[in-house]
């Protein structure tokens, strides 16, 4: 804080304030995080936590007093907009402690006049640990995850890592075991947004650069969260049970992770427990590996520059709701390799593609279906409002329409399908239809402002606020029912600063007042008048004063019940939310089948590897998109010929912007698609079950490890030969590029000969040596490919079409003319190309670099004819015309005339 510590700002000072000296001492409590520190509609923040947060927010640091002879730097943010603000610090990596204050300023009063009301941080605020709706995005679970590693364990080697992770938003809770050559892609996987790990973990460099590499927020903690010795005791007590054994077999890993979760969240969330899931295992060995590289270069959820839009995931994303697009999400991001499991997946889809009335009308229903995990999640941890209670009502209606909307096929629905029905049918449609009837269409946001139950629910309710409302009618009423009693016409019912409400009348009328004093109490007799009161009339002044404090708390009595409910009812409404977010992702993925022509795959246990006019979905999607050409599909058969049993290698060539590398994408984009659970977009496609997908695709270098491009691609091609097997799919393009020729050359074939002899992959492997081409003499499961190219008058054609055979050049000097280089610089590479292509490609450099002089001492080469002296007819002609002002027959005569003065 402005370079003093904590202890340097002790409220031992003389001079500081009751209230300096209050903050100070939360403050050295919570030294890890920017402050919130409530003082009436605004969060105050001050010294270097102001200096952060100004910068940070683009807010105005002022001052406040002074603080040790220094001025104190502050700033501040309205309450009823603190979300936004804290958006902002979160997304910038910041935590955030609110301190609210936890007494009434009255009862402060009572200790004395120089006492300050009681503060308390009520919250810690981290990028894993949100639930707020407004700081969330809907579509993207938000992970935390712990990360903690053991020596030993079920998986082989040395060391052994636990990972836990959970979404606090919707109550996932998640556990697995991996190792370190997998650690990667498991961070990949689940893609954390905030990272804890132990402080001893963080000071290796490896794991340090590895975990920062993920782009998650870490958040180090001491080693004593992780403790394995007491793990298994801290879940049981977390969860309210004696064993865990209902819950599944964890390791030693799995637990130390989960602890050190738990022991997370208690820490933040102070004394406030999400309604979590029980952990539940996912066992990687049920997923297809795919390491940071390849989902950073296939783009599957964000593109190259880190963008959603123009991903794989947006491209294919058709959900309505937020559970369903995080749904889809997760299932991209983890394709199965399980076949039953893959395949009942595309039974659904299969079902709502055939249904397409039902399917329909489904969508429809799940537009107005809000996030009720979320809203669930935010209702236990007392975040909760109104809306988020009218989120569980309109949720469980929704889950109740769509009940009954498929529940009236004549087809056998799927397994899948039955499924999500049978959590709807579990839900509490009758607490769904009390809070239906209990809450406003359009409730307030807070609780606190009142005014979100519904007329007609309350019969109190209504009286309170009738009288808070309509006070001035209740009144006359009273007013209207003396008079006619009484018979005196002039009878009135006033108010005044200093009776409050009385009956006054004539004096000479009344003597049925005075008649009755134990009913008509006498206040003040004033000239020609007097005025009384009634019990009556005194308990309604007394309604009247208390009437909007108490219909508030009767809403709140009211809230309390109804949350309370949906708390006891969670796992039936989690369940039910699952259920319409697993329907909602069948539904998508059938529009998009409709929508794009996607076929279903067949997938089984096979090495097959059989597409028939496949498509990059991203690409074709561009294309329509831009009203241009056409997608050109192509077939690719990497699966075991007659006689075999493992796969096959492509070695493609040809030249650059012919396709290549949208070709080698879309294949492994099928894959992903198919594995997790999607039809794919292709005319046929039998793909034996890809156990890992590997993608060494493009250039970038790694400045963080003082890497360059040709080390990185060394590194990520290393990965894949150490890593592949039979059973997995790689992608490979360009290798050896970045070196050397011969150099480049040489690794590029030993990679080859090394994927066909020990890694036995399927594999495309697109290339410019175009000598690699001679290794399909050699090694049977090697076939060549190349792209097809057309020339006409001097300018190459790309027909995109991928043919057997082997290209004999790679046109790219008619790419660089195309790019826009120079004509000079064109022209001369295209001399310099012939002169090499007469030369021995294996002669001594220094020969060739004789017989080439020097590109600055060679004149730019002299145009291939002078420019005709005087004016061109041709463009005089052309000039003169003017298109819009011609009939075709015009035209006709005026394109003979152009013609006949070209004629030489």
């Amino acid at each position: 804080m402005s370079g003093q510590s904590a202890q340097s700002l002790a409220p031992a000072d003389a001079k500081v304030t009751p209230m300096m000296a209050q903050f100070l001492e939360i403050k050295a409590a919570n030294p890890d995080s920017l402050l919130f520190y409530r003082m009436g509609d605004f969060y105050e923040l001050f010294f270097e936590d102001a200096e952060i947060a100004s910068a940070a927010l683009g807010i105005t640091l002022t001052k406040r007093g002074k603080h040790q002879g220094e001025d104190i730097p502050m700033c501040g943010v309205p309450v009823h907009a603190a979300d936004d603000y804290l958006q902002k610090l979160i997304a910038k990596g910041h935590r955030v402690s609110v301190c609210e204050q936890t007494e009434d300023p009255a009862e402060a009063k009572k200790r004395g006049s120089k006492s300050v009301v009681r503060r308390e941080v009520i919250r810690l605020v981290t990028p894993g640990t949100l639930t707020e709706e407004r700081l969330l995005d809907a579509s993207s679970y938000n992970y935390l995850m712990a990360l903690t590693r053991l020596k030993g364990g079920s998986l082989q080697g040395d060391a052994v890592y636990g990972l836990a992770w959970i979404d606090m938003s919707t109550g996932t809770f998640q556990v697995s075991e991996t190792d370190h050559q997998r650690l990667a892609a498991d961070l990949a996987q689940v893609s954390p947004r905030e990272l804890i790990l132990a402080d001893n973990l963080l000071q290796e460099s490896e794991l340090r650069l590895l975990a920062e590499q993920s782009g998650s927020a870490l958040s180090p903690v001491p080693r004593a969260f992780f403790d394995s010795s007491t793990a298994t005791d801290r879940l049981a007590h977390y969860f309210g049970v004696k064993t865990l054994d209902g819950f599944g077999t964890f390791s030693r890993a799995e637990l130390s992770a989960a602890a050190g979760i738990l022991s997370y969240i208690e820490k933040t969330q102070l004394g406030e427990r999400p309604p979590l899931d029980p952990p539940v295992r996912e066992a990687g060995t049920g997923r297809m590996l795919i390491d940071p590289a390849t989902r950073a270069n296939l783009e599957l959820s964000r593109t190259l520059s880190g963008e959603k839009q123009g991903s794989l995931l947006a491209t294919i994303d058709r959900t309505v709701t937020g559970g369903g697009s995080r749904l889809l999400a997760s299932r991209l991001a983890g394709p199965l390799i399980h076949v039953e499991a893959i395949q009942h997946r595309h039974d659904s889809v299969g079902f709502f593609l055939d249904n397409e009335i039902m399917r329909e009308g489904l969508r429809q229903t799940l537009k107005g279906a809000p996030d009720m995990a979320r809203a669930l999640s935010r209702i236990a941890l007392n975040r909760g409002g109104p809306r988020d209670i009218l989120a569980i009502a309109q949720g469980l209606e929704a889950a109740r329409a769509v009940l009954d909307q498929t529940g009236s096929s004549p087809a056998e629905i799927p397994a899948e399908i039955a499924a999500a029905r049978a959590s709807l049918e579990q839900a509490p449609h009758e607490l769904g239809a009390e809070l239906v009837a209990a809450i406003k269409k359009e409730p307030p946001l807070l609780k606190r402002d009142g005014g979100f139950i519904s007329s007609d629910f309350n019969a109190d309710l209504d009286e309170l606020r009738a009288l808070r409302d309509e006070s001035r009618k209740v009144i006359a009423k009273l007013q209207a029912d003396y008079s006619e009693e009484l018979g005196l016409r002039s009878l009135k019912i006033k108010h005044n600063n200093v009776l409050g409400w009385f009956i006054e009348a004539p004096s000479a009328q009344t003597e049925k007042l005075t008649a009755d004093p134990g009913r008509f109490i006498h206040r003040q007799t004033m000239a020609g008048a007097m005025r009384f009161t009634t019990t009556e009339l005194a308990d309604l002044e007394s309604k009247i004063a208390s009437a909007g404090e108490r219909s508030l708390a009767i809403e709140l009595e009211i809230f309390d019940r109804l949350a309370q409910a949906i708390i006891d009812a969670g796992d039936a409404i989690k369940a039910a939310a699952q259920g319409l977010s697993i329907l909602d992702v069948s539904a998508a993925l059938a529009k998009l089948a409709q929508e794009e022509n996607h076929v279903r795959p067949t997938v089984d246990d096979s090495r097959a590897f059989d597409i028939k006019g496949g498509r990059h979905p991203v690409v074709e999607r561009a294309l329509k998109k831009s009203g241009g050409e056409s997608f050109v599909a192509n077939d690719a058969d990497l699966g075991p010929q007659s006689g075999e049993d493992i796969g096959h290698i492509w070695l493609i060539t040809g030249p650059n912007m012919a396709g290549k590398s949208t070709f080698l994408r879309q294949n492994a984009l099928i894959a992903v698609l198919a594995q997790m659970g999607a039809f794919v977009p292709a005319a046929e496609a039998h793909i034996g079950v890809v156990d890992r997908l590997f993608s060494r695709v493009g250039a970038a270098d790694d400045l963080a490890r003082g890497r360059s491009t040709f080390m990185v691609e060394m590194v990520e091609t290393a990965a894949i030969l150490n890593q592949a097997g039979d059973r997995s799919l790689v992608i490979l393009d360009e290798i050896g590029r970045g070196t050397a020729t011969f150099d480049g050359l040489s690794i590029a074939w030993a990679t080859i000969e090394h994927l066909h002899e020990v890694n036995r992959s399927r594999a495309l492997f697109a290339t410019h040596y175009h000598e690699l081409t001679a290794l399909s003499a050699k090694l049977g499961r090697l076939s060549n490919a190349t792209v097809s190219v057309k020339e006409w008058n001097g300018e190459v054609i790309f027909l995109h079409e991928i043919v057997p055979g082997a290209a004999d050049r790679s046109y790219g000097i008619q790419v660089a003319k195309l790019a826009g280089l120079p004509a000079t610089v064109v022209a001369r590479s295209q001399q310099v190309l012939s002169q090499l292509e007469e030369q021995d490609r294996r002669s001594p450099a220094e020969n060739l670099i004789d017989e080439l002089p020097l590109f600055a001492s060679i004149a730019p080469p002299p145009p291939s004819a002078a420019p005709a002296a005087g004016p061109d007819p041709v463009t005089e002609a052309l000039g003169e015309i003017d298109p819009d002002d011609m009939t075709p027959r015009e035209a006709l005569e005026a394109l003979y005339q152009l013609k006949s003065l070209t004629v030489r």
